[in-house]
């Protein structure tokens, strides 16, 4: 077993092709397909289901994904280690994202800061769901993540809060839930009501379906977008109620922000990584100085 056979297999896992796998290692497909087959013939089980149009892991692939991950990344960690105490920090780190990133966290900062002092990392930042994202931490995608958490981070996954903030229902002036200078609603009141909300996946749907469900009621979701500005556009044209975060609300003078109760709903962005197994020395580095950066900025 070699540990070229090993990071093919992962590039396959992850492209779902052995065409994209190649493209990714910059080598030929016959090669990528020819190391696979090799492998596969010294542990004795298919580790890929080729039948369909995308290429997926057996369950013996799956079974073995986890161990390659591991022996690349204590590959790299050892390598990694030796650059990082000659001063040379190298390597690679994979961030993900949500699309609703606020500006005000100033990630293109971020990421500068630490490009400054560690001019031979190359560091990748890729946009997706919150459930997507913690997911990807969990399988090694990605190195640490801006995701959104109704809750708790799942179990392996460590992270720090950077936003938490409470959820509104944003209407119109002349909307029934604004009549009467009502100052707040309780969220049964949004039963039956349309709503425009993020879609599924996302930490505030995730907080706006859990609290439904405890309110007795499954939310109509008449609208969905990915960005917290297009709902609220979307709110001012009178198109339903919005669930947004109230400092956004705030921000619209168009809209009457109403924040919910019984219960309240909250909404938390939070920097997520996964602590084990142990990090590359990279990942570490990046890790320690975005909570600095965040940690700051929280003082400032």
């Amino acid at each position: 077993m070699e540990l070229r056979q090993l990071a093919y297999l992962v590039a396959v896992a992850d492209e779902g092709g052995f065409t994209r796998a190649a493209d990714r290692l910059h080598v030929a497909q016959p090669g990528v397909s020819a190391q696979i087959k090799q492998l596969e013939k010294e542990l004795g089980q298919p580790l890929f289901d080729r039948s369909g149009r995308r290429v997926r892991l057996t369950a013996a692939g799956q079974a073995v994904l986890p161990y390659a991950r591991a022996a690349l990344a204590a590959v790299d960690g050892a390598r990694l280690a030796v650059q990082e105490l000659t001063g040379l920090l190298r390597g690679h780190v994979a961030i993900g994202t949500v699309t609703s990133l606020g500006t005000d966290l100033e990630v293109p900062r971020l990421l500068g800061e630490f490009r400054a002092a560690h001019p031979g990392v190359d560091v990748t930042l890729a946009e997706d769901t919150s459930d997507r994202l913690l997911a990807g931490l969990l399988d090694g995608r990605y190195d640490l993540a801006f995701a959104g958490l109704a809750g708790d981070p799942p179990e392996g996954i460590a992270a720090q809060t950077v936003v938490d903030t409470a959820l509104v229902a944003a209407v119109t002036a002349d909307d029934p839930l604004a009549a009467g200078g009502k100052r707040s609603v309780p969220l049964a009141a949004l039963r039956g009501r349309p709503l425009i909300a993020l879609p599924r996946g996302t930490g505030m749907r995730a907080a706006l379906d859990a609290g439904c469900a405890a309110a007795g009621f499954t939310p109509r979701i008449a609208f969905e977008a990915g960005n917290p500005e297009v709902l609220a556009d979307l709110a001012e044209r009178g198109l339903g109620v919005a669930l947004l975060p109230a400092g956004l609300a705030a921000s619209r003078p168009a809209l009457r922000a109403l924040p919910l109760t019984r219960p309240p709903l909250r909404s938390t962005l939070a920097l997520a990584w996964r602590p084990s197994p142990p990090p590359t020395p990279a990942a570490t580095a990046f890790t320690a100085h975005a909570r600095r950066f965040l940690a700051h900025k929280g003082r400032g």
